[in-house]
């Protein structure tokens, strides 16, 4: 691996056992979570607010996290293909003529929880937040917002990473001679799989794409895959400066006793890296056709933009003591 032009082929499985799948999406999930959890439990302590609330707050966002995300990617990016496959909306399976799920299953495949959108996972935090403060009234949900999107800036990091290793969210193409330029052998668009299998004749996909890389009789075929701006990594890296941002402002300063303005700057910073890493990022379909002018990400960061701008400069009213 090279800083200039290096090629990246890792599988997207970290391990296998039987049926069940540890993939790197995933488990960067999972870590993602793990490290909200406590970051929030040090707040949580800090402000006296007891564990058994913080248990139950975890268990309101990583549903909400999880059924936004999910319901974004399918409304904003997928809805055409969704609509004829509402099984595999909520469903971690994917129709596939040739597979077999769980051994007996015919017709469909495992592929663990992808196609995510984070402007979907935005949206569905925010309902759980307030659908959690109807549940403990003693919380209000802009103080809530204010602390938890700390951990969830430093969880975008690790959802951006799990998408580089997943070969997907990739940049518009670039010379190689571009600092970081990134052949995915993975892309969808430039390799897809069933490419892979077809040209080298294997039977399992990782094996396909192995070969492609290392042997010299497919040489060809490596070479016509363009080298690409790693967009994933220039938003995950940005993400790191957001989280640095806001746990700075919550630990060192009295910002967050201005109720709404952490998560106005939040909401600025984060999707404002958004807005303008889709300038590099290929696109990921959605309504951006029929409107123009910007990608579908940037038609959705803009409100959000917006929304951060106006707690970041209304008017103090309240405290966020609770």
């Amino acid at each position: 691996m090279y800083f200039l032009g290096f090629t990246w082929n890792p599988a997207d499985t970290l391990f296998k056992i039987g049926v069940i799948q540890i993939k790197y999406y995933n488990l960067l999930w999972i870590i993602a979570f793990a490290l909200g959890w406590y970051i929030m439990k040090k707040i949580f302590l800090k402000e006296k607010k007891s564990l058994e609330q913080l248990d139950s707050l975890f268990i309101y966002t990583v549903l909400a996290t999880m059924l936004g995300a999910r319901l974004g990617h399918v409304i904003f990016y997928d809805w055409p293909y969704y609509q004829n496959h509402l099984l595999e909306i909520l469903l971690p399976i994917r129709e596939s003529a040739e597979s077999t799920l769980f051994g007996f299953i015919m017709g469909y495949e495992f592929t663990g929880f992808t196609g995510l959108a984070s402007h979907g996972a935005a949206i569905g935090i925010i309902i759980g937040m307030y659908l959690y403060t109807r549940k403990y009234p003693e919380f209000k949900i802009l103080w809530i917002l204010d602390r938890i999107v700390i951990p969830v800036s430093i969880g975008a990091f690790c959802v951006r990473l799990g998408n580089f290793f997943n070969s997907e969210i990739n940049g518009k193409p670039v010379e190689k001679s571009f600092a970081l330029a990134t052949r995915f052998v993975r892309d969808s668009d430039d390799m897809p799989a069933y490419k892979a299998l077809s040209i080298t004749k294997e039977k399992t996909v990782n094996a396909a794409y192995n070969l492609i890389e290392k042997d010299p009789r497919f040489s060809e075929y490596l070479e016509a895959i363009p080298y690409r701006h790693p967009a994933q990594l220039y938003e995950g890296l940005c993400y790191i400066f957001v989280f640095a941002i806001l746990y700075f402002l919550y630990w060192k300063t009295d910002k967050k006793d201005k109720l709404g303005y952490l998560f106005g700057v939040f909401l600025v910073l984060l999707w404002t890296v958004r807005f303008f890493v889709e300038y590099v990022k290929k696109s990921q379909g959605g309504f951006e056709e029929s409107l123009g002018l910007l990608s579908t990400g940037q038609w959705l960061s803009i409100p959000f933009i917006l929304v951060g701008f106006y707690y970041i400069l209304r008017p103090k009213s309240g405290t966020s003591r609770q």
